[in-house]
């Protein structure tokens, strides 16, 4: 069960003696023993399956740098999948236990020469507006136990909010969601706030450095390869690293027209994605009749002034 009030000082009391107890036994590695905790927020689409998957297989090497990318808890709904949703699903639901439980296995994977933390997870963007007020206390905590530091991708407005849109017409329904599993065009769904406050890409920025500091965020513009950016700012580059092939490919609007009609029956979340898995099989297929455009060309000046408009009134704050 979720618990009330103020979830923020439980959470803190816990995991400072965990830390306390990992510095007394690292003592002789490093004066200053705060770990740094890197939180890859996403944002979709913007080879976030592929910098995990990278990451994932390259833990040992990661460990030998100082650096660690934390396995899951067992117990988790597939545990083995190389990212850590863990982490903003508990935040909705300001599941403090489940919370205080996943880093407590973290911290059980810090070794001497640990000195980074990388957790990963899209969701972070996506849900970042859901969150409520007692799940800002945890990340306020977060803030003072470690040394946060917000990695996050933007692409161009318009790439991203139509891959958002499929990425909210394939997602199975979901009670007090107003767009994910619905029958929308893209202009109907552009008009509904939840929605539209994905673009606020600066709101975002500005948020966690209010909570984190305001050093605490590295913002990057998509270029196309994720994983070899992280590899050159973890220093783990060499001479031999080829670029990195896509691990998802987007559905186009053939597929996404099928999707809608979909999203017209009342689907369990298990019969959707069974579905879903036959689309894709037949995505490329249907690429040969998708050449029509997703976003017509007044819902396009529409983003792009929504965007222009949300910067200016983050410039004013």
């Amino acid at each position: 069960m979720a618990i009330a009030g103020s979830p923020g000082s439980e959470f803190t009391r816990e995991i400072a003696a965990l830390l306390e107890s990992c510095e007394r036994e690292t003592a002789d590695h490093s004066g200053d023993r705060q770990l740094k905790l890197v939180i890859h927020a996403g944002t979709p689409k913007t080879g976030t399956t592929s910098l995990q998957t990278y990451l994932d297989k390259k833990q040992r090497k990661l460990r030998g740098k100082g650096i660690l990318y934390p396995h899951n808890i067992r117990g988790l709904q597939n545990p083995t999948a190389p990212r850590h949703q863990w982490f903003e699903k508990n935040l909705i639901t300001t599941h403090v236990d489940r919370f205080l439980e996943n880093f407590r296995n973290i911290i059980a994977q810090v070794k001497a020469d640990t000195h980074t933390i990388i957790i990963s997870s899209e969701g972070i963007y996506n849900y970042w507006w859901d969150f409520p007020e007692q799940s800002h206390d945890l990340l306020r905590a977060l803030g003072k136990l470690f040394k946060v530091e917000i990695w996050v991708w933007f692409r161009d407005p318009l790439s991203f909010i139509e891959s958002y849109y499929k990425q909210c017409i394939r997602n199975p329904q979901l009670g007090n969601n107003p767009c994910y599993g619905k029958d929308l065009s893209f202009a109907d769904m552009l008009d509904i706030p939840w929605f539209a406050k994905h673009l606020d890409y600066q709101g975002f920025v500005k948020d966690c450095q209010l909570l984190f500091g305001e050093h605490s965020v590295s913002a990057f513009e998509y270029k196309g390869d994720v994983v070899r950016e992280v590899i050159q700012t973890l220093g783990l580059a060499t001479a031999h690293d080829n670029p990195t092939p896509r691990q998802n490919q987007s559905l186009n609007n053939a597929s996404v027209a099928l999707l809608r009609t979909l999203n017209r029956y009342d689907l369990s979340a298990k019969d959707k994605e069974s579905l879903t898995t036959h689309l894709k099989a037949m995505n490329s297929t249907l690429d040969a009749y998708a050449s029509d455009c997703l976003i017509d060309e007044t819902s396009a000046k529409k983003v792009l002034a929504m965007t222009t408009t949300m910067f200016k009134r983050a410039d004013r704050h």
